[in-house]
C-alpha cells in the first residue's frame, strides 16, 4: 500500500458536525495543514466524506 498526502483547503466553519469530526479523525485541525496516511480502504472512505475540503495527493 502506498500513502496519500491529505491537504485541508477549505474550513469547517458551517459544516456539519460529522464532517468536523471526520477532518478531526484525519488529524487536520487547520486550514493549509498537512498530514501523510496509509492509502486504506478506512482513510479513503474518511477523505471521500469531506472531498471538497480536502485536497489529495499520493506519495510513495
Amino acid at each position: 500500500m502506498g500513502k496519500i498526502k491529505v491537504t485541508q483547503v477549505k474550513s469547517a466553519i458551517k459544516r456539519t458536525q460529522n464532517q468536523k469530526r471526520t477532518l478531526e479523525a484525519l488529524g487536520l485541525r487547520r486550514l493549509n495543514q498537512v498530514v501523510e496516511h496509509e492509502n486504506t480502504p478506512n482513510i479513503l472512505g474518511m477523505v471521500d466524506k469531506v472531498k471538497h475540503l480536502v485536497s489529495v495527493e499520493e506519495t510513495k
